[in-house]
Formats: C-alpha cells, sequence, structure tokens
C-alpha cells in the first residue's frame, strides 16, 4: 500500500504547529503567562507524540516477517517482541512493572469507504455506536486539531475510553488517549490511537492510566471499488494481568480479547447491518408471517429498541460507570458470581425501583458455534429458561441484520401455562462474528411492540436485559485431559485421537431483574439468593443439555 510521500512532514499536522488554535487573549498574569507556556508545551509534546505514534502504526500495519510471525496454533499472527523492540524505540517510555504485553494484527475488507470510516472513528459519538459492545463509553475531552482544509487529515484529539470484554472477570479498561488521524494518499487513511500517561506524568498530573496503556494501536485504511475499503487494524496494549481472572488471562495474551481479530470483526458485522437498513428491499429471511406485517420505520424502531437492550446488558455485566452501579459483597453468593444493584428512575425506558444484576462467567467443553447455536434456538429455550413455561417459544417477527442467519432481531412468544394467563412476547438479538456471539434477551409489553413494530418511539419501551455472550476460551486449552474421538462437545485441539485438552467456550451467563418496583425499597438478602440460584440453575440446565456436567 503506498504511502504519500509527505508522510511525516508538511503533507498534515506535522511540520508546523499552526493547527494548535492561537490563544483568544494575552496573559495578564505571571500565573496565567506559566499555564499558558505549560499548556503550549503540553500539546507540542502531544504532536511529536502523535508523529512517532503514526510512523510505529504504519510500519506495524506494513511489515510482515520477521516482524510478524504466523502461529502454528489457529494461524494468527504474532508480534516477534525482539525485532519489535529492535526496530522501534519506545514512544510512551517503557513498561510498567508487573505489566504484560498484547499485539495483534487483523486485515479484512469492509463495507465502508475510507472518508466515511474516518469520520466514524473521530467522532466519539459515532466510534461508540460502531463499537457497542467494545465501547461501554468515551467521549472526546479535547480538540487539538480539527483537520486541514476541511477535511480530518492532520486531525488531533484527546479521548477518553472505557473498553470491555463481556465478562464479570475482565475489569474495564480505562484509557486516556491521543487520537491523530492522516491521509496518506488518494483513499488512503490512518487513525492511531497512543495513551498520553508519561506526557501527563512530567507535566506533574497524576498518572492517569490504572491497569492498562495503549501503545500506538488503529488502523489503515485503503479504499477498494465499490464503496468498501481495505482495513489493517493494530492493537498493542500493555496491562495488569494480576486484575484478570485466570480463566480469561490466555484469551487476553493472545490478543483475542481485546486486540484487532474483535474490532474488525465488529466494524464488518455493523456496516453489513447499515447496509441492509439503507437497502429498499427487505432481506429474504425477513418474509415471515408476522414480519411482513412489519413497517420499514418498524424494523428501525425494533432495532433501535434491541440495541438498547443490548447497550443495556452489556453495562450490567462489564460494571462500566454508565449505569451507577453498587456491588454487593454477599456472603451466601458463589465466589465468581458478581452481584450488583442500582436505582431506575425517572427513566422511560426501565421499570422503576431496584434492579439487581447478577453476573457469572465459566468454562464449557463445548464449542463457540455448538453453544451459540443451542442458546439462540427459541425451540429447545425450555431447555434452560425458566420464562418459556416449559414449553416450545414461537417466533412471531424476524429482522435479519447480516448475511449470516445468526445476526438477527426476533420477537418470540411463549406459550401460556392455562387459558387464564396471557402469552408473553421476549425480544432477542443475536450477533454473531470471527471474535464471538450474544444472545441478548427481554421480556416486553405487547401492546408497546405492536407500537414499535408500527414505527412508533421505542424510547418508552421498557425492559430490563438478561442473556449470554460467548468467546472461545482462547489458546492452551484449560479443559481436562480427554481420549474421546471428536464429537461435537470435545473437538480435540489436535486434530486427532488419544489423550489431549478438550477445547471450548468461554460463557457469559448475566440477569438483571426488578427486584422491588420501589426504588427507595431496602435489599433484601431473599433477593440476591434468588437471582444468585437463577444464575446458578440456569448454568447447570445448560451443561444438563449438552452434556458437559462437571
Amino acid at each position: 500500500m503506498p504511502l504519500g510521500p509527505d508522510y511525516g512532514s508538511g503533507g498534515g499536522i506535522s511540520g508546523s504547529l499552526t493547527v494548535v488554535p492561537p490563544l483568544q487573549q494575552p496573559p495578564t498574569t505571571t500565573r496565567q503567562a506559566a499555564s499558558v507556556l505549560d499548556r503550549s508545551m503540553e500539546r507540542s509534546m502531544f504532536l511529536e507524540l502523535a508523529l512517532a505514534a503514526m510512523d510505529e502504526l504504519v510500519k506495524m500495519a506494513q511489515t510482515d516477517e520477521p516482524l510478524w510471525m504466523r502461529s502454528l496454533e489457529g494461524g494468527r499472527e504474532i508480534l516477534n517482541r525482539e525485532e519489535y523492540l529492535r526496530t522501534f524505540s519506545p514512544c510512551i517510555g517503557l513498561k510498567p512493572n508487573g505489566f504484560v504485553s498484547e499485539t495483534s494484527r487483523e486485515t479484512g475488507v469492509v463495507i465502508i469507504n475510507s472518508l466515511a470510516l474516518v469520520e466514524t472513528l473521530m467522532d466519539s459519538h459515532r466510534w461508540a455506536e460502531m463499537f457497542p459492545c467494545v465501547i461501554a463509553r468515551t467521549s472526546t475531552t479535547d480538540v487539538i486539531s480539527s483537520g486541514m482544509g476541511g477535511t480530518r487529515n492532520g486531525a488531533l484529539q484527546l479521548m477518553h475510553a472505557e473498553l470491555q470484554v463481556l465478562s464479570p472477570l475482565v475489569p474495564v479498561r480505562e484509557v486516556n488517549f491521543l487520537r491523530f488521524c492522516k491521509q496518506h494518499a488518494e483513499g488512503v487513511w490512518a487513525v492511531v490511537d497512543v495513551s498520553i500517561d508519561t506526557i501527563r506524568e512530567t507535566s506533574g498530573a497524576p498518572p492517569s492510566f490504572l491497569h492498562c496503556r495503549r501503545l500506538p494501536s488503529g488502523c489503515v485504511v485503503q479504499d477498494m471499488p465499490n464503496g468498501y475499503s481495505k482495513v489493517t487494524w493494530v492493537e498493542h496494549a500493555e496491562y495488569d494481568e494480576s486484575t484478570v481472572h485466570q480463566l480469561y488471562r490466555p484469551l487476553l495474551s493472545s490478543g483475542m480479547g481485546f486486540g484487532a481479530q474483535r474490532w474488525v470483526a465488529t466494524l464488518q458485522r455493523q456496516c453489513e447491518c447499515l447496509a441492509i437498513l439503507m437497502s429498499s428491499t427487505v432481506p429474504a429471511r425477513d418474509h415471515t408471517a408476522a414480519a411482513a406485517a412489519i413497517t420499514a420505520s418498524g424494523r428501525r424502531s425494533m432495532l433501535k429498541l434491541a440495541q438498547r437492550m443490548t447497550d443495556n446488558f452489556c453495562a450490567g455485566v462489564c460494571a462500566s460507570t454508565v449505569h451507577k452501579w453498587t456491588k454487593l459483597n454477599a456472603g451466601n453468593v458463589d465466589e465468581d458470581v458478581r452481584v450488583m444493584t442500582r436505582k431506575s428512575v425517572d427513566d422511560p425506558g426501565e421499570p422503576p425501583g431496584i434492579v439487581l444484576s447478577a453476573a457469572t462467567s465459566v468454562w464449557l467443553p463445548v464449542s463457540p458455534q455448538r453453544l451459540f447455536d443451542f442458546l439462540r434456538d427459541e425451540r429447545l429455550r425450555s431447555e434452560w429458561d425458566i420464562l418459556s413455561n416449559g414449553g416450545p417459544m414461537q417466533e412471531m417477527a424476524h429482522i435479519a441484520k447480516g448475511q449470516d442467519p445468526g445476526n438477527c432481531v426476533s420477537l418470540l412468544r411463549a406459550s401460556a401455562m392455562n387459558a387464564n394467563q396471557s402469552s408473553m412476547l421476549i425480544l432477542q438479538e443475536t450477533c454473531i462474528d470471527a471474535a464471538g456471539s450474544l444472545v441478548v434477551y427481554a421480556p416486553v409489553d405487547i401492546p408497546a411492540m405492536h407500537i414499535v413494530m408500527n414505527g412508533g418511539d421505542s424510547a418508552y419501551v421498557a425492559l430490563l436485559p438478561s442473556g449470554f455472550a460467548i468467546v472461545p476460551d482462547g489458546p492452551g486449552s484449560r479443559g481436562p485431559m480427554a481420549t474421546t474421538t471428536s464429537n461435537g462437545n470435545n473437538a480435540s485441539s489436535n486434530g486427532g485421537d488419544g489423550p489431549h485438552r478438550v477445547s471450548g467456550s468461554l460463557l457469559t451467563v448475566a440477569f438483571q431483574i426488578l427486584v422491588n418496583s420501589l426504588p427507595t425499597a431496602k435489599l433484601t438478602v431473599e433477593s440476591v439468593e434468588t437471582v444468585n440460584n437463577l444464575i446458578s440453575c440456569t448454568v447447570q440446565k445448560i451443561k444438563a443439555a449438552l452434556h458437559c456436567e462437571s
């Protein structure tokens, strides 16, 4: 991929500090003058760091061997650490004591052009919408330059983000970083992120990183014909592994948790969904009896409601700052189950009262695809779901979100227990890509869903989500030794029979339930025990149904 001859000088933010906005008025005191000088010096350091980070990102994206090697297990690209240290000088200082590194690279073709992707990445709100399950929360804290000539070329801004893996066993990564955008040639752009902790430390501010810092990470985007683009993504981070549960360490250290594969897979899935939404033709899988009655605006309203449901599910699993959760340390709760509570007040999208969230993650000797197919199948739902009233559920409506049938929003109806009981509707969203899968659902009010399906405002539909997040268990399977031949439950990672370690999935199970409709009510021990039992019972039912009881 040719990069323009202006790389690193003249054509972008470098070569001049004129992109730094001038001060509005001269300082009037010595203290103000010192403050202005400090700010000017800090911005100069930001510019220098941004250029060094961009240089590193482009080289990391373009160089193959010996910098990147193919792993024998799974064919993933692995960074040659010795070659990296020979090639690059550390632009944000040495790795902190006790931290470990993770590096990954992924290339994919995405149905979005380079300009649209760059605009998305430089707008914190649109960035969060494009990567909903990866980004818990983000904001732009300072715009140093908005770009040149009406474009994003040379744009430089400070950002804050909370990044998440959907498990209570993996802490949210809170990072403060520079984001720098540069056009390298016609139709070729790069956007790089790099932590600013070292600069903030030298300027006297307290260190802003807690458990993680980002080394130059981001993407190089090259336009292709027909509105597609080729995206090469690099993720490079250093983090405190002691804060991560043993179960998830192989996944994270391999770069499969927060890594490039996940960013590219999410981008591909989201862009495919946007393309379907903008298309005038309804996907063939949408033509069921119920779906035919949903208007185009109704489809958009249902998808918007499903996205809100999934966002709230993620916020409940990861305890990000999206909601004000209070963690409970109850003695009668299983060790790896995290129970939290919050008050829901004046939110039309939720029932008012005390909300209890419980989440846990377990290892299962089942392939991620098999686990996903089992959990999303409404005909098998009674095998694990207490809400299903012991019978199969019926799909009332189906909205496709991508080519894979696993990417969709469904409206399910549970069979009534008796003639006097009204049947209940469940809204369900399922997502799958190369990095993992999700099954999220919530009971919904029938009259409210009729309004949504006719294009009404989904903001007033009250729901509390529950569901599952599934990821591969990462390299170096942690299962027991097995000698079985390959069947669906415990496929050998070495491809043959005889003794081997079982590979499988990491399954996160999470529930949010309303335990009292009065926000001022006190939480009872019984409520906590109920939600803890609900989690453990659901996990046991899934294990039994898939014949993998421990």
